[in-house]
């Protein structure tokens, strides 16, 4: 990455910086850099020169699936410092989108890594395959310790000028029903987790479910604990990919601020994955943060552009406000992204854009930019980890899912091997 003198100034201080940095960004306007009025940004200021000032936070990236679809997990012949577009496999990956030169083209700071596994390993296999997806990540950081910076909380990251990266679970079946699984995903290091991917789960269902005429379950019981736990242990709640009754529910439990790591806006593209107007206002109320989705098929279909993501990034300012909006581009998740913003190394585009004037909105200050790229986001983690610091003293919840649940949402529980329950009686077996 190549650090500007600016940048130098503000990384070289680590966490201390950033906490100051972050205290000024929740009391007081921004006063990094020069101010410059709307009338004549387009004229003087380059959106993406604030990404020399304050880190590009990108809230999830799904490379560690490609690692494991491509490579199988097998990092001693994979070359992440090298343009993957032109290696004979990974360049005819549509879903590929993300490599090292053009992470630092795209002036990337920090990077949500996630550990997903499909939806047909649930009450399967789930956990084995969870675990191995987090040691891949973590081999891949640490094989790049020139690049690449472990972080768990905003005070570690983004020194040295590394891309800070953060290790996030996709989809709440990878804990098996188990809060044990919860609290062990976090001592390595997972920081944030999404509730469910595009499957339900025994304890909370997917955003499918709102195009169906199924009956909808919001959160159990056992799901509020789920958030609950995250709450009490400092990992933040993402409420992407849940139905629209779950992202209210949670904003009705939850005691800490939550996150759409990669959700763009319904009232933009009528999909069940966007989040509608009703909880971006709770959002804020909540002083969570959106993460905009740039999947072309979220924002705007088969020909979607630059520009259908700046609606979405703009309505969720308009509604929800300047300080809850922030970018989780999807990339190596999906198979389409929207022309312009083909892969990470065009961030800078998008922010160049974004300050510009002739688009039809009003153009980004400096200071609302820098929210955008990474402010907000580490805002919501230390307020977050505040709220856990808070919970210290609260012992951790010991909660287990009943069977009849479990037997009510898949009857057929063979590979649970302490599944006991007995529907022709609603007794546990013997054992």
């Amino acid at each position: 990455m190549v650090l500007t003198p600016a940048k130098k100034k503000w990384l070289i201080f680590g966490g201390g910086a950033l906490v100051l940095v972050v205290a000024l960004a929740i009391a007081l306007p921004l006063t990094v850099g020069k101010s410059v009025s709307n009338s004549s940004a387009s004229d003087t200021f380059r959106g993406s020169s604030v990404l020399d000032e304050v880190p590009l936070i990108d809230g999830h990236n799904d490379l560690p699936h490609n690692l494991y679809s491509i490579e199988n997990n097998q990092l001693a012949n994979f070359n992440f410092d090298s343009d993957l577009r032109l290696h004979p496999i990974w360049g005819t990956r549509s879903s590929s989108h993300t490599d090292l030169p053009r992470l630092r083209t795209g002036k990337v700071g920090g990077q949500f890594w996630v550990a997903y596994v499909s939806c047909g390993t649930q009450h399967k296999d789930a956990v084995e395959r969870t675990m191995a997806q987090i040691d891949v990540i973590k081999r891949l950081i640490k094989k790049y310790p020139n690049d690449l910076q472990y972080a768990t909380t905003a005070d570690e990251a983004f020194k040295a000028g590394k891309i800070a990266s953060l290790i996030v679970v996709e989809g709440g079946h990878s804990i098996d029903d188990r809060l044990s699984v919860l609290r062990l995903y976090y001592e390595l290091g997972v920081r944030y987790m999404t509730l469910t991917h595009s499957c339900n789960q025994p304890w909370a269902d997917a955003s499918p479910i709102d195009d169906t005429t199924n009956e909808k379950r919001n959160l159990t019981e056992f799901g509020v604990h789920v958030v609950w736990e995250m709450n009490r242990l400092g990992m933040m709640v993402d409420i992407s990919h849940v139905s629209a009754g779950v992202m209210h529910h949670v904003l009705d439990v939850t005691r800490a601020p939550v996150i759409f790591s990669h959700t763009s806006a319904y009232a933009m593209f009528a999909h069940n994955r966007n989040a509608k107007d009703d909880v971006l206002l709770r959002l804020r109320e909540n002083g969570g943060i959106c993460m905009v989705n740039f999947y072309s098929f979220y924002v705007g279909g088969a020909d979607a552009t630059i520009d259908d993501v700046i609606r979405h990034i703009n309505h969720i300012k308009d509604v929800a406000g300047v300080d809850y909006v922030g970018i989780g581009g999807d990339y190596d998740g999906v198979s389409r992204q929207p022309i312009g913003l083909e892969d990470v190394s065009k961030y800078p585009d998008l922010f160049d854009k974004l300050a510009q004037s002739g688009h039809g909105y009003e153009p980004w200050t400096p200071e609302e930019l820098k929210k955008l790229a990474g402010l907000n986001l580490l805002r919501v983690m230390r307020q977050i980890e505040q709220v856990a610091a808070g919970l210290a003293s609260e012992e951790p919840y010991e909660t287990n899912i009943p069977d009849a649940e479990i037997y009510d949402f898949e009857p057929d529980q063979s590979c649970k091997t302490d599944y006991t329950y007995s529907p022709s009686n609603q007794m546990f077996g013997e054992i």
